[in-house]
C-alpha cells in the first residue's frame, strides 16, 4: 500500500486534471434559432452548423426571460430570478451588504471544484462583469467570487459600455437617434468589438491549455447580433441576391398580449422609415441582422479552431447558447421583451467527444435553467441541491427523450410552454392560450374557449411561480 501511495505522489497533477473535462461556453446575444442547423435555409452559419453536426441540437430550447439580464441570471445561478436586467447586480449588492446568504453561482461552483474560471466579453449582463458609469468600475462586481479572470477588451470603444452598443471604428452610442440602426463597413473583424473579444478568447485558450494542472471553464460572450446591427461588409455581402421568406404573422395582435412598440429598436436612426409599413426597409433590417449572425458565426469558428489547435477539443464540452430570441417583424415587433415564441425560443447546442448519435436533434422541450445541472453531470462533479433545472444528460444519451415544461416571465407576466400549448397569465389575470399544433405562430388566443385546459395549465404555472420567488430560490 505504501508503494502505491508513493507512486500516486509521483504522477504529475496534470494527469488528474486531464481526466476532468474542460468547458467552453459560448454565449451569443439576441440570437434567434434561425440557423441552417435549426431548419433555416438562407442563413450562412457554417461554423455553428458544423458544431451542430458534432453535437446535440436542442430544437425546442426556451429561455426563462426574454431579456439579457434575467436570462443570464437563470443560466449563471441555476435558479429562477428577478425579471430585471440588473438581476445579477441586485444579487451582488445583497451579498456585499450581507443581507442575504447566497448559493454559489455556476462559475463559482466550478471554481470551488478545482476549475480555472475565465470570462471574456458579455457573459453576465454587463460585458466584463463590472458596473459603474462606463461598466468598468473594479469595485462594482456583477458576479463576486465567480471568475479567476473576467476580461473585456474595448480597443477604440474606450470602455465596455461603448463596446456594448458600438459600431465600426470606435463609434459608441451617445445621441441614440443619430446612431444608425444598421451598418456594414469594409474591413477586418476587429472593425467591430467582437473581433477583439474573440482575439482575447484565443489568447486565453493558449494560457489555459498551457497550464494542465487544472481543468478550465472558459465562457466567451459574443455581442452581435445585438442592436445596433453592425458587421463587416463581407458578411452582408453573403446575402446579396438571397431571397428571405416572408415575415410570418406580421400583424399587431388585436387582444391582450405582451406586444410593445419596439422602443429599443426605434431609439436608433431609422431614416424616418418604419419596417412595419415599408417592406423594402424591413428586408434591409433582416439582412443586416443576418449579417451580424454570420459575423458571430465566424467568431465561433475561430474559437473552436483554436481549441482544436491546442488539442483541448479532445477533452472539452462545448456549449453554444443564445440568451433569448428576437422578433424580426413577427406580431409587429422588432425586438425582444415579449412572451411570444420568437423572443423565448433560442439555440442550444451541446457537444463533446464521447457523445453518441452525434448530429441528431433533441425535440423535447427544455429550458436554460437545465444547463447548470447538465454541466455538473457531464464533468462528474457534485450537482448542487439548490439548482432548479433538470439535467439534460438523458437527452444527450437519447435524443428521443421526452421534454418538460419550460417556464418564462416578463415583469409580472408569467408563461409556460408545454409540448402543445403556450399559456400566459398577465398580472391582471388576463390570459393567453395558443395551440402550437394548429397555430404555431400564435395568431389566435383560445383561452376563452378552453376552460378545462386553462384550469389545468393554471395549476402547472402556479407550481412554477411558487418556486420562482427569488428569496426562496437563493437563500440557503
Amino acid at each position: 500500500m505504501k508503494y502505491l501511495k508513493v507512486l500516486l505522489l509521483l504522477i504529475p497533477s496534470f494527469v488528474f486534471a486531464q481526466n476532468k473535462k474542460n468547458i467552453l461556453f459560448i454565449c451569443i446575444d439576441d440570437l434567434r434559432p434561425e440557423l441552417a442547423s435549426f431548419g433555416a435555409t438562407y442563413i450562412h452559419s457554417p461554423n455553428i452548423d458544423q458544431l451542430a453536426k458534432q453535437g446535440r441540437v436542442f430544437q425546442n430550447h426556451y429561455v426563462n426571460a426574454p431579456s439579457c439580464g434575467p436570462s443570464r441570471f437563470t443560466l449563471l445561478t441555476g435558479t429562477y430570478g428577478p425579471p430585471q436586467n440588473d438581476a445579477l447586480f441586485l444579487r451582488s449588492e445583497k451579498m456585499s451588504k450581507n443581507i442575504v446568504s447566497f448559493h454559489k453561482s455556476m462559475p463559482e461552483w466550478f471554481r470551488a471544484n478545482g476549475y480555472t474560471t475565465v470570462s471574456v466579453g458579455k457573459v453576465s449582463h454587463h460585458p466584463g462583469g463590472r458596473g459603474g458609469r462606463d461598466w468598468n468600475d473594479e469595485n462594482v462586481i456583477e458576479m463576486p467570487n465567480a471568475w479567476d479572470r473576467h476580461l473585456m477588451p474595448v480597443a477604440e470603444w474606450k470602455h465596455p459600455r461603448g463596446a456594448m452598443h458600438g459600431l465600426a471604428n470606435g463609434e459608441i452610442r451617445g445621441n441614440n437617434v443619430k446612431m444608425e440602426v444598421f451598418q456594414a463597413v469594409d474591413g477586418a473583424d476587429t472593425q467591430y468589438p467582437d473581433g477583439h473579444t474573440v482575439n482575447e478568447a484565443l489568447n486565453q485558450i493558449d494560457i489555459l491549455t498551457a497550464d494542465q494542472t487544472k481543468p478550465f471553464f472558459l465562457a466567451v460572450g459574443i455581442l452581435k447580433p445585438h442592436l445596433p446591427f453592425g458587421a463587416p461588409k463581407k458578411y452582408l455581402d453573403l446575402y446579396e441576391g438571397v431571397k428571405l421568406p416572408e415575415i410570418v404573422s406580421p400583424e399587431k395582435p388585436a387582444g391582450v398580449s405582451t406586444w410593445h412598440n419596439s422602443n429599443e429598436f426605434r431609439q436608433y436612426n431609422l431614416w424616418n422609415k418604419d419596417p412595419n409599413e415599408d417592406k423594402a426597409f424591413a428586408l434591409e433590417v433582416r439582412k443586416h441582422y443576418a449579417a451580424c449572425v454570420s459575423y458571430a458565426d465566424a467568431q465561433v469558428g475561430k474559437i473552436i479552431e483554436k481549441l482544436k489547435e491546442t488539442n483541448a477539443d479532445k477533452n472539452t464540452i462545448i456549449v453554444l447558447w443564445g440568451d433569448h430570441g428576437w422578433n424580426l417583424g413577427e406580431h409587429g415587433i422588432w425586438g425582444k421583451h415579449n412572451l411570444f415564441n420568437e423572443a423565448l425560443h433560442s439555440p442550444l447546442i451541446i457537444s463533446y467527444p464521447e457523445l453518441k448519435k452525434k448530429g441528431q436533434k433533441a425535440m423535447g422541450i427544455v429550458e436554460t435553467l437545465d444547463i447548470f445541472p447538465t454541466l455538473c453531470d457531464l464533468t462528474e462533479i457534485e450537482k448542487p441541491d439548490f439548482v432548479q433545472g433538470k439535467s439534460l444528460k438523458p437527452f444527450l444519451n437519447n435524443p428521443k427523450t421526452k421534454g418538460h415544461v419550460a417556464y418564462s416571465y416578463l415583469n409580472a407576466v408569467h408563461a409556460i410552454k408545454t409540448e402543445k400549448y403556450r399559456f400566459i397569465q398577465h398580472d391582471n389575470l388576463e390570459l393567453e392560450l395558443y395551440d402550437h399544433k394548429t397555430d404555431p405562430h400564435e395568431r389566435k388566443n383560445i383561452a376563452a374557449n378552453e376552460p378545462k385546459k386553462v384550469a389545468e395549465l393554471k395549476k402547472i404555472l402556479a407550481e412554477k411561480m411558487a418556486i420562482s420567488n427569488w428569496a426562496k430560490g437563493e437563500l440557503k
